[in-house]
């Protein structure tokens, strides 16, 4: 088995992986990685919102600065994820997460209210999503 400090050596580097323990690393921090990239996405996307005062560039300049570390961390993700979880599963966890940032961030970043169809959409968005990350 390789040590610890190799196999972290092997990810930095994007090196191939041996072992079934890198794959159980991946499990874990591929949607973690995911998930902190549908924040970032979120905050992106919706964030701006809250400051009115803000010029269209100035708005888009630090979206932008959201931007670039998200995307970094979703191309990374998915590329290193590529082995243990299929295109499609790592898709639903990015653009599911997303959805939900922007509701949290909504709801709770801008004050805006949700409804109950809201609430009903988001209870079938999370059945569609098992359905895509488990295999039957």
């Amino acid at each position: 088995m390789r040590s610890a400090f190799l196999q972290l050596y092997d990810f930095v580097t994007g090196r191939p992986e041996t072992g079934t323990s890198v794959r159980h690393i991946k499990m874990v921090f591929v949607p973690l990685m995911l998930l902190i990239a549908g924040l970032l996405m979120s905050f992106a996307w919706i964030g701006h919102l809250k400051f009115k005062s803000w010029n269209f560039l100035t708005a888009l300049v630090l979206s932008w600065f959201l931007v670039l570390p998200e995307y970094l961390l979703n191309v990374f993700s998915v590329r290193w994820g590529r082995d243990a979880f299929t295109g499609a599963q790592m898709a639903a966890m990015h653009l599911g997460s997303g959805v939900l940032f922007v509701t949290l961030i909504a709801r709770l970043y801008l004050g805006e209210t949700l409804g109950w169809s809201q609430y009903t959409g988001f209870v079938l968005m999370a059945v569609a999503i098992v359905l895509i990350l488990v295999k039957f």
